[in-house]
């Protein structure tokens, strides 16, 4: 799969651990390398600003998503390639992943995960079909993928909905997951939900 945008989330705390923060520039350096737009939230601080940085220091190009009011309270990266504004949270969180090749998530709070499980809602759906990587910094994600697989032993997801998703350890494996992500099905919205137990037909 040739990669040429990808949707970056992630986070804008600074009081986090700094291998996030240097784990977030490296990403946007490597991306940069490689000639893939980086698409993100536009913001100047933590991973998003460190994100942002990593690649613009590398020639990148990189587009900020952001909302107005978060302009107006002066949260926007000043040097990015480009700043798009829109007027809600929701409006902004389509257009990131609209005609991107890739999602990427980096470690962060309720907002970035909210992302990443709406991306991975609409794969299940078969309506987002590009590879989805957790970049899985000190361990992150850790449990976040346990929990996922929770949901498919307790037969709320389907087996197959295990491969929506790809952890990487670190930013330097992103580039080789991207070019062997598995291709996601068009009828992925035919086993979006789960057969009923001892109907394993029904799939």
């Amino acid at each position: 799969m040739s990669t040429k945008r990808v949707v970056v989330y992630c986070a804008s705390s600074q009081g986090c651990h700094p291998d996030y923060h240097r784990d977030a520039y490296r990403l946007g350096e490597i991306l940069a390398d490689a000639k893939i737009t980086v698409v993100y939230g536009g913001g100047a601080v933590g991973s998003m600003g460190a994100l942002a940085d990593g690649a613009l220091s590398r020639g990148g190009e990189v587009v900020g998503i952001i909302p107005h009011f978060m302009v107006e309270l002066e949260w926007a990266h000043p040097k990015v390639t480009k700043l798009e504004r829109v007027e809600t949270m929701q409006h902004r969180k389509h257009l990131v992943l609209e005609a991107s090749d890739a999602a990427i998530a980096l470690p962060g709070g309720s907002g970035t995960l909210e992302e990443l499980f709406e991306a991975l809602s609409l794969k299940r759906l078969g309506i987002y079909k590009q590879p989805i990587l957790l970049v899985n910094t000190r361990g992150y994600f850790d449990e976040c993928v346990k929990l996922l697989q929770h949901c498919v032993d307790e037969r709320f997801m389907n087996e197959r909905h295990a491969e929506m998703w790809t952890l990487v350890p670190g930013p330097d494996e992103v580039l080789g997951a991207l070019a062997n992500a598995p291709e996601w099905p068009d009828d992925a919205v035919h086993f979006a939900g789960v057969p009923e137990v001892g109907n394993p037909g029904s799939e």
